[in-house]
């Protein structure tokens, strides 16, 4: 079961562990983990994150819509909007409404708002 280390400005927030295929939204919701979100939907970008995992560094598949908002929020630009795919890095945000767990311990960093 992938343990999920939850930190912001360099402090941990919590941690808890999960089942692969899970969303990660959902799982900070139950955690009642200080993970922002607005929509839940995919629509509005509030729930980004940056992950750090064992994976890395690699590629991922964003889809169009994640990519999209991830766009209007000014989080990427339009080239990166254009690719399906993007490296897989501690830098590359994400939108935890489309994150599932995977095998894997993630660390997921927080925005500082």
């Amino acid at each position: 079961m992938p343990h999920l280390l939850f930190v912001r400005a360099g402090i941990t927030l919590g941690a808890v562990e999960a089942l692969p295929g899970d969303g990660l939204l959902d799982v900070a919701r139950q955690a009642e983990l200080p993970l922002h979100w607005r929509c839940g939907q995919g629509t509005c970008g509030t729930c980004r994150v940056h992950l750090r995992h064992a994976g890395q560094p690699a590629c991922v598949a964003v889809t169009r819509k994640e990519r999209n908002v991830l766009l209007r929020a000014g989080l990427i630009d339009a080239d990166a909007a254009g690719r399906e795919t993007w490296p897989d890095d501690a830098s590359t945000w994400r939108l935890a409404c489309h994150l599932r767990v995977g095998e894997v311990d993630w660390t997921v960093d927080l925005p500082a708002d």
